[in-house]
């Protein structure tokens, strides 16, 4: 081939790619201060929705689906949101363990600047786990420290560490509170899911950041690049960002969170995330096996994929469905194949909500070509 035919053939080509890169452009939708509105039409299928969204709510027993909020995204436009009182549109919501995922985003930022690798020793950034030298970063991420750990709440409170770490002898500084733990399993060979965990990856953090940059990473890296105005993140008294539970956002603010997951990690014409962390993110832990309850962790996030002959945990939802969730009741979903983001609140107290009842509804609502 003469010089003149591959010149002409490297620029038909680059044309092509600038043109498939600008109708991709085109054809996304960004929220800038604000995100663009197209309300759904109202009918039987959003009627039946918020039927179970938004019932009735008993402020006396707590009993039931008590939603606080909830914000839907179809493509990138705001097609739904609806907020119980005293929640509104403005209200940063504790997210609970929501936090373990937003910190699996700032982590991906922080893994995208070069600033570690998950085969890398926590130890590494995190000295006092020198009593767990095979600890790896990924350990971490995937819940398998292999750390004795009793992840129980207020039903258990004798025997929760999680409450220790939170609001008893660990609150000072819950990052030491929790490398002090013996192992009883060899890191990477069993799942148990673990605030304690996500605790030291944000320790980990902070000991890979030069120590001015630290406390304003979340919104120098994450929350200010996705425009997000509304959030606060607790630390405790060394400063270490409580990275299992105390970030509070709007729901708009947390939508955003989730397009950039829905688009694997890119925001406009920056990628935020590296592709192969997203990967990481939506991929399940290794030798995981399925349990009662269901779900099927991945890193830092959630799945919905059949494991094991096991069917989906959430059967009505498509299988690429992943999430981000917390203590009563509140979630962040994200549906890649029908272009859904989901984001609710909620005080709930019971185990009346469910899932895949709240995700079929909210399909046969807002998902294009669901019938209702």
């Amino acid at each position: 081939m003469s010089a003149i035919g591959f010149s002409v053939r490297f620029l038909v080509a680059g044309l092509a790619a600038a043109v498939l890169a600008a109708g991709r452009a085109v054809a996304e939708d960004w929220p800038g201060a604000d995100w663009a509105r197209q309300p759904v039409a109202r009918g039987p299928a959003l009627e039946a929705f918020e039927a179970y969204a938004f019932p009735p709510r008993d402020e006396v027993e707590r009993r039931g689906v008590r939603s606080d909020a909830v914000v839907v995204i179809r493509d990138g436009v705001l097609v739904y949101e609806h907020y119980a009182a005293p929640t509104t549109a403005n209200t940063p919501h504790l997210v609970w363990s929501v936090s373990k995922s937003l910190l699996a985003c700032l982590l991906g930022v922080a893994y995208g600047e070069g600033r570690f690798r998950l085969d890398d020793p926590a130890l590494q950034y995190y000295p006092p786990l020198a009593g767990h030298p095979d600890l790896r970063m990924r350990h971490l991420l995937n819940w398998t420290s292999g750390l004795a750990w009793e992840e129980d709440y207020e039903y258990s409170p004798l025997k929760s560490s999680v409450i220790a770490m939170l609001y008893t002898r660990g609150h000072n500084d819950m990052a030491r509170f929790v490398a002090r733990h013996q192992a009883d399993a060899g890191p990477g060979t069993r799942f148990s899911y673990s605030s304690g965990d996500s605790v030291l990856l944000a320790a980990a953090l902070k000991g890979m950041l030069p120590a001015e940059r630290h406390a304003d990473y979340p919104w120098r890296a994450l929350f200010e690049p996705l425009g997000i105005t509304s959030a606060v993140w607790e630390r405790d008294a060394t400063g270490t960002f409580i990275g299992a539970s105390y970030a509070y956002l709007s729901a708009r603010d947390l939508a955003r969170v989730g397009l950039l997951m829905l688009r694997d990690g890119r925001w406009g014409e920056r990628r935020l995330l590296p592709a192969d962390w997203v990967a990481f993110n939506r991929a399940p832990v290794p030798g995981y096996q399925p349990r009662g309850e269901g779900l099927v962790p991945g890193g830092h996030w959630w799945l919905n994929l059949p494991l094991a002959r096991a069917s989906r945990p959430w059967p009505n939802a498509p299988a690429d469905t992943f999430a981000a969730l917390g203590h009563w009741g509140q979630a962040l979903y994200v549906l890649p194949a029908e272009k859904l983001v989901i984001v609710r609140f909620a005080d709930d107290r019971d185990s009346s909500y469910r899932h895949n009842d709240f995700l079929r509804l909210v399909r046969a609502a807002f998902a294009v070509g669901e019938a209702p």
